[in-house]
């Protein structure tokens, strides 16, 4: 059993029917982390499948890892924000369970506090790389969006993974539930200026199951209004 003051890193994976994804994440975690400093949460969002079945006679082969069972499905934002709150690391962030980038990434981000001599000024998040043209398109109009109506940098939000600090976690309050979460943290960390490492992450196909949101044309197009639509209340209260 590893000792919980040993816990320096703390990575949360919110997951809403990933079970086909869970063995290979704590597969590679467990081989390519330290299992002695590495805590992972995962946070079994309301997932409708066989997530806990999986989870339940699985978990105890990984004493690095943990489970956070929601009953209800609030939203992308509120799994991941759940599972923060329970971090014990010093260094803590999230990044998707879909294996879209690559798990190791955010061990790259880690390495990122172990150069660094302010580390509770420093925000870490992925720029992702070798995406398809519809797809860079559609980043591209909501980082221009979002950067004009905001006037913050807000390139690539939803980009992966994201690491901070635990204190800043004080500033994340009464966060969106659904994927604007993302564009709150983000721009929570610009609000404030913490200092800012992008690095480039590599996008790739899923292997298991498929978006929750990115599905079609319409999807994304919803996906787009509720975006703006906080982006502007954000705008309007400035307190966020």
């Amino acid at each position: 059993v590893y000792a919980k003051k040993m816990v320096k890193y703390s990575l949360v994976i919110p997951c809403y029917n990933e079970s086909k994804n869970i063995i290979a994440i704590l597969e590679k975690v467990k081989f390519s982390f330290n299992p002695k400093v590495i805590e992972l949460i995962i946070v079994d969002n309301g997932s409708t499948d066989n997530t806990q079945l999986i989870l339940k006679e699985n978990l105890k082969k990984y004493p690095f890892a943990t489970s956070i069972k929601i009953p209800i499905n609030h939203g992308y934002g509120h799994g991941i924000f759940e599972g923060l709150k329970t971090a014990k690391g010093k260094i803590i962030g999230w990044t998707h369970a879909d294996q879209q980038t690559d798990l190791l990434d955010t061990l790259k981000g880690f390495e990122f506090f172990k150069r660094d001599c302010d580390i509770e000024n420093l925000f870490v998040k992925g720029n992702r790389k070798g995406r398809n043209y519809f797809e860079s398109f559609f980043t591209l109009g909501m980082s221009i969006l979002s950067s004009i109506i905001l006037r913050k940098l807000l390139w690539d939000i939803n980009a992966q993974p994201n690491i901070f600090h635990k204190s800043f976690l004080k500033n994340i309050k009464n966060p969106p539930k659904d994927f604007s979460f993302d564009l709150y943290v983000f721009y929570k960390a610009l609000k404030l200026k913490k200092r800012i490492k992008r690095f480039p992450v590599y996008f790739y196909d899923r292997i298991y199951g498929e978006s929750k949101w990115n599905k079609s044309f319409q999807s994304k197009f919803k996906f787009i209004i509720r975006n703006m639509k906080y982006i502007f209340k954000l705008f309007f209260n400035k307190n966020e």
